[in-house]
């Protein structure tokens, strides 16, 4: 099988360079391989067809889009996709054009497009009120609640609802402040919390921060085993964690936030045992850890249904969005009846915060999780899917690393693996070649040059393969 080598750096910047790069790339093909050798992947069979579309083209809405909307909008794909249908893993274009969704709305969508029972509780609950405010009663917030609650672990009983992932990590660093009296908080490198003024300071790519002020937050040694400087040595990087404590605070601080699978940062898993050892630190100097599981949450890692528990921790404050609602806006901050009091000190509101509506798809969609067993479903599909994609790293020089767990899964591109010298061309342009064949996935990674596979649960290993062979079909025409 032929092997994908390059060793030059790509800049995305130039194109005309790219082109030139590409074709010198495709004159070092063995003469013993051709294109043939692979033949063109298919589709699943699936049985829906979407009724037309009969709304503006691409270039309209695109046209339109940039007319309207923040010029800090940006897209996937040389040419925009405009997506007008979803059902289940799949999406449909304007054309009627079937695509397999690999990102899931960016870890999002986790039972499925437009999943009928989801639906059927979002109708039925608009046809009746579709937003009142937590001033009145209603059972859906309370109902949603003691459901959420039940699949924490230990204390971690008490829910406050909120929009998103980014208002979810707001209010938990807020929480922690109160709560200890102490404003550092530390926070890992290559990490994403979010784009607000608290949760901006706790991210830590530059690409993501703006020149504004972000003040009391510590960034530790991210422990990255493919990139970082211990490897998979979780101890040894948490023994950074002690030493901002002991070198860059007070000897106290607020909290511990991090993700146990690093989802914009290009699908980091944490190194093993590094949880518990950074944990103790953070605990023994009175701080609070908080699991941000807006991403890695609701089963998507298939070994557990909270990411944090793979590590054998158990947070102070767990917060989470996405596939809480399937798509629909909604996020949680979850914590201990203690930690919850300290907002009673003044007055705490949030307007859609636990709005019926948004409540009553999340319970939704911890029904169907369970009555599916999608959480099972994603560590047989995705074990399946990460083995067949490591047998690929064994034919393509161009895969430098794959990671993750369950249906959270990444794919490293490198043009020469001893360097990991990232190759962000060679990204985007398999990226595009993989949609033209029908398979949708995101990117990430502070380099620009990570494939993140997130799909709704709901995948099948029909897919699975036919996403690895749209990957290998693209990478052996380079």
């Amino acid at each position: 099988m032929q092997r994908f080598i390059t060793k030059r750096v790509l800049s995305s910047t130039n194109s005309l360079r790219s082109h030139r790069c590409f074709s010198q790339l495709a004159q070092k093909q063995t003469s013993s391989i051709h294109e043939n050798d692979i033949p063109v992947p298919k589709l699943p069979p699936f049985d829906y067809s979407p009724p037309p579309y009969t709304g503006p083209s691409s270039e309209q809405i695109l046209a339109k889009r940039k007319q309207y909307l923040s010029p800090s909008l940006f897209h996937f794909y040389s040419k925009p996709l405009n997506v007008v249908d979803g059902k289940m893993q799949y999406l449909f274009d304007e054309n009627g054009r079937r695509y397999l969704d690999g990102f899931g709305g960016i870890a999002t969508v986790c039972c499925g497009h437009s999943h009928p029972d989801v639906v059927d509780a979002v109708v039925k609950q608009v046809n009746r009120i579709q937003h009142s405010t937590v001033l009145y009663l209603n059972h859906v917030i309370a109902d949603f609640a003691e459901a959420l609650a039940s699949k924490m672990p230990g204390n971690l009983k008490v829910v406050f609802f909120t929009n998103s992932g980014t208002e979810a990590n707001e209010l938990a660093l807020m929480i922690a402040r109160l709560y200890t009296g102490c404003q550092d908080i530390i926070s890992l490198r290559n990490a994403y919390h979010g784009n607000a003024a608290g949760t901006m300071g706790a991210t830590a790519q530059s690409i993501w921060k703006f020149n504004v002020i972000q003040s009391g937050v510590h960034h530790a040694l991210n422990p990255d085993p493919y990139r970082g400087v211990f490897g998979s040595d979780g101890e040894m990087y948490a023994k950074d964690v002690q030493d901002i404590i002991d070198y860059g605070t007070s000897g106290h601080v607020a909290g511990f936030i991090s993700e146990a699978i690093q989802g914009v940062g290009g699908i980091i898993e944490m190194a093993p045992d590094y949880l518990p050892a950074a944990y103790k630190s953070v605990k023994k100097v009175g701080g609070l850890c908080i699991a941000d599981e807006v991403q890695v949450g609701f089963g998507r890692t298939g070994s557990h249904f909270w990411g944090f528990e793979a590590q054998g921790v158990v947070p102070d404050i767990v917060t989470m969005a996405k596939g809480i609602g399937n798509g629909i806006p909604l996020g949680a901050v979850v914590t201990t009846p203690e930690i919850a009091e300290v907002l009673t000190r003044r007055c705490y509101f949030n307007t859609f915060g636990g709005n019926p509506l948004c409540t009553a798809a999340g319970l939704a969609v911890l029904k169907v999780i369970e009555k599916e067993n999608l959480q099972e479903n994603a560590l047989v599909v995705g074990s399946h899917l990460k083995k067949r994609l490591t047998e690929l790293k064994d034919k393509y020089e161009i895969i430098g690393d794959v990671r993750g767990r369950g249906l959270m899964l990444g794919v490293e591109l490198v043009t020469d693996r001893q360097r990991k010298t990232p190759a962000k061309a060679e990204t985007l342009h398999i990226m595009d070649q993989m949609k033209d064949l029908g398979v949708l996935v995101g990117k990430g990674g502070f380099y620009g040059n990570v494939f993140r596979i997130t799909p709704p649960l709901c995948f099948t290993k029909e897919d699975a393969d036919f996403l690895v062979d749209a990957m290998e079909y693209s990478m052996s025409k380079m």
